[in-house]
């Protein structure tokens, strides 16, 4: 086992707001929304008031009431112990490490879209393993420089959902709505909301990932609460409002999931030569964005593991750290060899781009929610066993409120699983179930076998 380290505190209040928007905030997430169509603006309002808000506002608690490196894990591990803490954790960790080829796959889809039209399968996959251990490299260097990656992710992002609301604006006055919104299409169809409303309420989890870094964080109890009320502001309203402008200008069921951004800055600013420069700019930002994403994740998530496995609820290789950095070695070594697995057997499955994204997206999603009840009931279980804690932000409306909140995010998140694994029109997606019960099995074997090698107390 590796000697424990000193962590340097490089995290501002910038750096979190930055970092949960460059989490949060995710284009793919765009798109899979503006495809349920003009309901959509419904679906973003609706699970806004009753999710969105509800659970910032617990991460918001958790995050300066319970500031301890490894986010997450900390506070099943304090609830219900360091099992259960790992199961959350394993999730968690390998849902990144699915992700993550999904997003990078996303990344390829573009770059072949605006540079290489006749780029095949095989060569865009080849492109996510680079992408993967460029990332891997990202996180083993020192979150003084390694944050930079997602702060730059978060502003260019933030820019290009600009530049789509405003070219919707502008595209409007000349051609109209391609899908119009109104009182009666704003009404939800459910026979072709449900597939994607899960990805809506995906868009929105992350406030808690710049939790991992709380060693690292210059003055949690402070700054957490401040960087999920200004990040998650800024969230909603890009997102709210570049679905708008997404469908303004494209047909819901023109929409691809993985080709749709750079078709609708196409279309706003792609019809002369400066403005065709112009989209390739904020192309070429839109791949940055995707990197980024998969790096800011990894970040988090590997610390989460890491701190597992320093207590000895995970195998002692993702508890590897660089003596003199701190930083997380073995879990992004691993995430790095376990993601360039995924994208080569997906690769081998998959049809084409879009196919290969939503199998990788849909499978990891699943894993992903699954933590999340966890810690939505470690935070109902700490409000009744430890209420006296100092909570320098805490939820108003005392514990009924904070139940409210918890219950509803609880019952919303697990209406998504269902939702991810059984397709309203398509029946069950077994390929899905199976890959999730898999991960299951083989967490548990990971952990009972890193319970023979725990840390000395």
């Amino acid at each position: 086992m590796t000697d424990q380290v000193v962590h340097t505190k490089t995290l501002r209040q910038r750096d979190m707001v930055l970092f949960t928007v460059s989490a949060i905030l995710l284009l793919d997430t765009l798109t899979a929304a503006a495809s349920v169509g003009a309901p959509s603006v419904f679906w973003w309002l609706l699970l806004g008031l009753i999710f969105f808000v509800p659970f910032a506002m617990i991460c918001a608690e958790m995050g300066c009431a319970y500031p301890e490196q490894g986010g997450i894990y900390a506070w099943i591990r304090d609830a219900y112990g360091g099992r259960w803490a790992s199961r959350a954790t394993w999730c968690y960790w390998v849902n990144t490490a699915v992700w993550m080829p999904a997003i990078f796959i996303l990344f390829a889809g573009v770059f072949k879209q605006m540079f290489f039209p006749d780029l095949s399968l095989g060569w865009q996959i080849a492109v996510g393993i680079i992408l993967t251990w460029l990332a891997v490299l990202v996180n083993v260097v020192t979150l003084e420089v390694g944050k930079w990656i997602p702060n730059m992710g978060a502003i260019i992002k933030v820019f290009i959902f600009l530049a789509i609301i405003i070219g919707a604006i502008i595209h409007v006055q000349g051609y109209g709505m391609a899908n119009p919104l109104t009182l009666e299409t704003l009404k939800p169809d459910w026979s072709n909301s449900l597939q994607y409303i899960p990805a809506i309420i995906y868009g929105m989890l992350g406030f808690e990932l710049v939790s991992a870094g709380s060693a690292e964080m210059r003055n949690p109890a402070r700054d957490v609460p401040r960087a999920i009320l200004i990040s998650g502001t800024i969230i909603l309203l890009l997102y709210l409002c570049g679905t708008m402008a997404v469908l303004a200008a494209l047909p819901a069921g023109d929409i691809n999931l993985v080709e749709g951004i750079i078709d609708t800055l196409q279309l706003f600013f792609g019809g002369t030569a400066l403005g065709g420069v112009f989209v390739m700019v904020l192309g070429i930002g839109a791949l940055f964005t995707f990197f980024s994403n998969g790096v800011t994740w990894a970040l988090g998530c590997n610390r989460a593991a890491a701190e597992a496995a320093l207590e000895g609820e995970l195998p002692r290789v993702f508890a590897i750290e660089s003596k003199s950095l701190g930083t997380p070695v073995g879990a992004a070594v691993l995430m790095g060899i376990v993601s360039t697995v995924v994208l080569l057997m997906y690769g081998l499955l998959a049809l084409s781009n879009e196919d290969l994204f939503w199998s990788l997206f849909t499978f990891s999603a699943v894993i992903f929610l699954l933590p999340y009840e966890g810690m939505l009931l470690t935070f109902i279980k700490m409000r009744v066993t430890d209420p006296d804690h100092p909570r320098p932000y805490r939820i108003p409306g005392g514990l009924t409120m904070a139940r409210l909140c918890a219950w509803s995010c609880l019952v919303i998140l697990g209406l998504a699983i269902i939702l991810f694994i059984y397709t309203p029109g398509e029946g069950m997606q077994w390929a899905v179930l199976a890959g999730v019960i898999v991960t299951l099995v083989v967490g548990e074997g990971v952990i009972r076998s890193a319970e023979n090698h725990r840390r000395p107390a």
